[in-house]
């Protein structure tokens, strides 16, 4: 039986990984500090949780112990975390590490963390310029990107079959900071009415979990040093995203398409990029990588995920600032009860 060892394994991707991995044969073991977020229908599954430190060397070492055909590092974040890996990418048939858009660069040096938003005018394929190899603080706005692009340079200059996979926005069961929360409350609140500013145009290309755990089995097939874009095959807007959601719980809702002399803040999500900030993945698709879904697709299971989490009381990423941001219902009553200019109903 061949052997995947999924470094941080207990995320979103981390658990799409190893169910997609399963599920085709493999044995599966998954590393966390935390016994505890390890979910127990991985663990009736078959996958294996062995707690282990990340970077610590000796635990990394007697995790990596036997070799394995896959590994895949999904908290890689800085050139050191790279080159922790490099003693034992001898014994990995594949390997890949999980990387992000974020490395992307416009033509005026901003990225999706700037304080300037970045515009791409055309979907950004993996030779697009990125940011410069950075040691500061990843866990920064500006540091992220330039961490990620650090530990990437490492890997792919190693001399090792490694597969570097740049995700976009991920969605999936297990997200920290499940985006689409903002939807889903709003329909368990029963609000009569969605607020989308700019008339919910904007896209920030959506990656399901599910479509990445794809590519990865793909990549174990076919070893080689590379870097691959992970998306949807389609790139939603915020309202078509909106609307799938609603769709999937039975809801309707009045659509309030904002224009831009609304109240600022007003209608705000995480996916406003105009033009849409969408990622090329001709390069999977061209390696034989076959998609699980669209949006529509694969969202409805980390949906009901989301339903099943706030009726038990333990919803993910409640003390994130920014999913308060997004269910601040005054702003729409104060909209409301005012007059201001809006457009409704425009069809899709």
């Amino acid at each position: 039986m061949k052997r995947a060892v999924i470094l941080g394994g207990t995320g979103v991707l981390g658990r799409a990984i190893a169910w997609r991995l399963i599920r085709a044969g493999w044995a599966v073991d998954m590393t966390g500090r935390d016994r505890t977020k390890m979910p127990a229908d991985l663990a009736a599954a078959g996958a294996r949780f062995i707690a282990a430190e990340r970077r610590d060397d000796a635990a990394l070492a007697g995790v990596m112990a036997g070799g394995a055909d896959l590994l895949v590092d999904a908290v890689c974040y800085t050139e050191a975390d790279a080159r922790q890996l490099l003693p034992h990418l001898a014994a990995v048939t594949s390997a890949v590490m999980l990387s992000s858009k974020a490395v992307y660069v416009d033509a005026a040096g901003n990225h999706v963390n700037s304080d300037i938003p970045p515009r791409f005018e055309a979907p950004i394929p993996e030779g697009n310029p990125t940011m410069r190899p950075g040691a500061g603080e990843y866990r920064s706005r500006e540091g992220y990107g330039a961490n990620k692009v650090a530990a990437e340079h490492t890997l792919l200059d190693s001399g090792h079959p490694v597969t570097v996979i740049r995700a976009s926005k991920v969605h999936g069961e297990g997200a920290a900071l499940p985006r689409e929360w903002m939807f889903v409350k709003r329909v368990l609140d029963r609000r009569p009415a969605v607020f989308l500013a700019h008339a919910g145009q904007g896209a920030d290309h959506t990656t399901a979990a599910v479509n990445t755990a794809a590519l990865v089995e793909r990549v174990a097939a076919v070893p080689a040093a590379r870097i691959l874009n992970s998306a949807d095959p389609d790139a939603p807007n915020a309202r078509q995203i909106a609307a799938a959601i609603a769709r999937h719980l039975g809801h309707h809702w009045e659509e309030v398409l904002l224009d831009d002399s609304a109240p600022a803040g007003l209608g705000d999500h995480p996916w406003d990029f105009r033009p849409p900030l969408v990622l090329s993945t001709k390069a999977s698709l061209d390696l034989a990588y076959e998609p699980v879904g669209t949006y529509a697709q694969t969202i409805p299971h980390q949906v009901d995920w989301l339903v099943k989490a706030a009726a038990a009381g333990a919803m993910p990423g409640t003390d994130d600032p920014s999913l308060g941001h997004y269910l601040d219902y005054s702003r729409e009553e104060q909209f409301t009860a005012g007059s201001a200019l809006r457009t409704r109903q425009r069809p899709l």
